[in-house]
C-alpha cells in the first residue's frame, strides 16, 4: 500500500509541473493546442516504451473492450488541453485548484456508486467531512 501512495504522490507533483511547462511551451510556440500535440506524442513515445521493455502484453482485447472504457482517452486530452490553454491566463495554483475540486467530488461519486466497476466505499457523514476539509484546505491555499 506504501509504494501505491507514493506512486500516486509523485503523480500528484507531477500534475502542476505539467501543467506549469504544457502551459509555458504553449506561449512559446502560440498555440496551446500546438502544445497538446507535442505532449501527446512524447507522453505515447514513452509509454510505448515502457510497454516495450515490460514485455509482450496483448492489445488484441482492446478492439473488443466496450466502447466507454476508451473514453478515458478524450478525458486526458480535455484536460491537457484545458489545462494548457487556461493556466497562462488563470494561473497554475487556481487552475490546479479547480482540478482537485473536480477530483474530489467526482471520486467520491465515483467510490460511493462504484461506478465503472470501483470498488463501493459509501460517503459516510465523515468521508463527507473529510472531503469537505480537503475542498476546504485547497481553497485556503489558493486565498493566501
Amino acid at each position: 500500500m506504501t509504494n501505491y501512495a507514493l506512486i500516486m504522490l509523485a503523480a500528484g507533483f507531477g500534475i502542476p509541473i505539467l501543467a506549469a511547462l504544457n502551459a509555458g511551451l504553449g506561449q512559446y510556440v502560440g498555440s496551446p493546442m500546438a502544445a497538446g500535440v507535442v505532449l501527446f506524442a512524447v507522453a505515447f513515445s514513452a509509454a510505448l516504451l515502457v510497454y516495450v521493455l515490460v514485455g509482450p502484453q496483448t492489445l488484441s482485447q482492446v478492439s473488443s473492450a466496450p466502447r466507454h472504457l476508451l473514453l478515458a482517452g478524450l478525458l486526458v486530452a480535455f484536460y491537457v488541453l484545458s489545462i494548457t490553454h487556461v493556466a497562462p491566463h488563470f494561473g497554475v495554483g487556481n487552475a490546479v485548484f479547480f482540478v482537485l475540486l473536480g477530483q474530489l467530488f467526482s471520486a467520491a461519486a465515483i467510490d460511493h456508486f462504484g461506478l465503472f466497476g470501483a470498488q463501493v466505499s459509501p460517503l459516510t457523514l465523515t468521508r463527507a467531512a473529510g472531503v469537505s476539509v480537503m475542498a476546504l484546505g485547497v481553497w485556503i491555499t489558493q486565498m493566501a
